[in-house]
């Protein structure tokens, strides 16, 4: 397979699902390899090491996993410390995670005992969205498989007692915040949480907690035994290691790859992704990290790597890394206008901002997808954007405005044209009908 990583360097060995996904397979593969001896090391050895590796939250923030796990208590108390692997994965565009959760579970549940044993839990709970039936039953029976083997439990041969415990979602997309994650899995309304307190002090139960992505975790086996010098030698200073892609839309080979964090956005299409439908010439756009990042076109498609400060310097994100990709026959404008009723159903209605403002954008758009909407209404929607965007609890009101000023900034004249016309097909219907008359 073309790219940058070589197959030595990959972390996922079963991503397609051709090899046995059984603890057996998992075995043959390097899980569960010497991860006594991870384990026998202190917290704070393994948080510096993924400290070193660069590792950053697979899930789309981007936050660093190994300062994000120093939050937690330095001492057991009375308070239990729990980690809770968010496997919701609702956003539209990102199908990464549940190739692991099918393909290669033992690899997200030896790093549910590495991550236990930095953060001194001795509880791992995975919520998992409820729609993903089959990797659920995956999931299950490679989490059983562990036990019975005695690689987790009590009383384990690793010598950390972690249990893993599974807890099923009911599909709601503001559950992929952290907080709202952590009120959904306690078994009430998946609303977000006001912060502070903060996770790392008082999360699920009122105890320290923390929310990691299924990517995140199911890297550290391999990181802890390859070292965090292997890791980090991939992509940037700021953006290392290996990552999951996954490519859709207008691809002559949509998948999901493994490759290095800082291959380009070109060189994944084509290399990885088949290339765009028709051609490179074809391309319009790309959305570089599911839904809710700010798209690109495809003039600095040329150019633009996968890392998260080449992205955000684009005003887009590296996001989940889940690429969508419209070629010259899509309509943009429609797409987005979709993208908006989806954030307008998911919105939970507790901050007023979003609540009122993905409704009224959503109509909004609908309209600008038609032409029926008035040229001043462009400035007007970006501005009840811009109020929506940054004020609201959690991040779903930022993931509804992105979108819009990413086909605002780009694809701007499209609107207007689609404007202008509709008014010239109006008046010309109004004059046909006066002259009928």
């Amino acid at each position: 397979m073309a790219g940058i990583l070589a197959d030595k360097d990959r972390i996922f060995l079963n991503l397609y699902g051709q090899h046995d996904w059984t603890l057996e397979g998992a075995k043959s593969r390097g899980a569960w390899n010497g991860t006594k001896d991870i384990v026998a090391q202190t917290p704070e050895w393994i948080c510096d090491q993924i400290k070193a590796s660069g590792l950053r939250g697979r899930g789309g923030a981007g936050f660093a996993t190994g300062l994000k796990w120093t939050f937690m208590p330095k001492q057991e108390s009375e308070r239990p410390h729990y980690l809770l692997v968010n496997a919701d994965e609702s956003e539209p565009g990102a199908c990464k995670d549940r190739e692991i959760l099918r393909n290669d579970p033992h690899l997200l549940i030896e790093g549910c005992l590495i991550a236990c044993r930095a953060m001194r839990s001795h509880q791992a709970y995975i919520y998992i969205r409820g729609e993903y039936v089959h990797e659920r039953e995956r999931l299950t029976a490679a989490i059983k498989q562990a036990y019975d083997a005695k690689l987790i439990g009590k009383g384990n041969i690793h010598g950390w007692d972690c249990d893993v415990g599974i807890q099923h979602g009911g599909g709601a997309y503001v559950c992929g915040d952290e907080t709202a994650l952590m009120e959904s899995f306690e078994g009430k309304k998946g609303q977000p949480r006001l912060k502070p307190p903060f996770p790392a002090g008082a999360g699920i139960y009122g105890c320290p907690t923390t929310v990691n992505n299924v990517e995140t975790i199911s890297v550290v086996g391999t990181i802890l035994r390859r070292g965090a010098e292997w890791f980090a030698g991939f992509g940037t200073e700021k953006s290392t290691g290996t990552k999951l892609f996954a490519g859709s839309g207008h691809l002559n080979k949509p998948c999901v790859v493994e490759d290095a964090v800082g291959i380009s956005v070109k060189q994944l299409i084509e290399d990885h992704f088949g290339g765009v439908r028709g051609g490179w010439s074809n391309l319009k756009a790309v959305i570089p990290g599911g839904i809710s990042v700010r798209m690109i076109p495809a003039d600095q498609c040329d150019e633009a790597i996968m890392t998260y400060e080449d992205l955000a310097a684009r005003g887009s994100g590296l996001g989940t890394g889940t690429m969508i990709v419209f070629d010259k026959d899509a309509d943009l404008v429609k797409a987005i206008a979709r993208a908006s009723y989806f954030y307008k159903h998911e919105s939970c209605g507790q901050c007023t901002p979003c609540r009122e403002g993905t409704g009224w954008m959503w109509r909004v758009m609908e309209r600008m997808a038609t032409g029926e909407a008035e040229m001043s209404e462009i400035d007007m929607l970006l501005d009840v954007a811009s109020q929506v965007e940054g004020h609201t609890i959690c991040g779903l009101g930022d993931a509804a405005a992105w979108p819009i000023q990413g086909l605002f900034r780009h694809f701007r004249h499209e609107v207007e044209e689609r404007i202008t016309n509709y008014r010239a097909r109006r008046g010309s219907y109004a004059g046909a009908s006066i002259a009928a008359e």
